[in-house]
């Protein structure tokens, strides 16, 4: 008989410590800020992290996991708006979420083809929604016919990076060409 028991008062705090220390690392210095610094920064050892995160995938999926539920909850309510408004703000909404932290938009790209990778759930989760919302604008006429939710994916990992390396305001430029130029090409085709 296996019983669940609630975690100790004290690993719940240093749980909730490490969180709030990666989130600032993350921000501060990208996905890729050192593991050892934010257990440091929390106050607790190395292995109490790896404790709780087995590796830096598990780290960020847990730091996430709120905002993923939060932009599926958005995915699956803009499934039923008209198709041009609603993927374009699925585009932007995937996009602002993947380039909370320097780097993460990578992570997650490969977190979609990554089995083993705990942001893999996830990640399949987003591009299932993107395909949905792709395939209603096919279906109503809103974009050509063989735009892709790959397509969706690959535009959200570039706007996202690009808000890195640039601004948020190049990464708007380019999803409002590329979806104003998905929309074009379904009007000549």
């Amino acid at each position: 008989m296996t019983t669940s028991r609630r975690p100790r008062a004290d690993a719940r705090r240093n749980y909730e410590r490490l969180l709030a220390e990666a989130d600032a690392a993350f921000r501060e210095r990208g996905v890729d800020a050192s593991l050892e610094s934010i257990a440091r920064g929390a106050g607790v050892a190395i292995g109490t992290l790896y404790g709780h995160f087995p590796n830096r995938r598990a780290l960020v999926g847990a730091l996430l996991r709120d905002r993923n539920e939060a932009l599926f909850e958005l995915g699956d309510r803009l499934v039923a708006r008209p198709a041009p408004d609603a993927l374009a703000t699925w585009v932007r909404a995937v996009t602002e979420h993947a380039a909370t932290y320097s780097g993460l938009a990578a992570l997650l790209a490969g977190g979609l083809d990554d089995e083993a990778s705990e942001l893999h759930a996830s990640c399949l989760r987003m591009a299932e929604i993107g395909e949905r919302l792709i395939a209603h604008a096919r279906e109503s006429g809103a974009v050509r016919p063989d735009a892709t939710g790959a397509d969706v994916t690959a535009l959200t990992t570039a706007a996202a990076s690009l808000r890195e390396h640039l601004s948020p305001t190049d990464a708007d430029r380019l999803i409002t060409l590329t979806l104003d130029g998905l929309a074009l090409l379904a009007d000549t085709k």
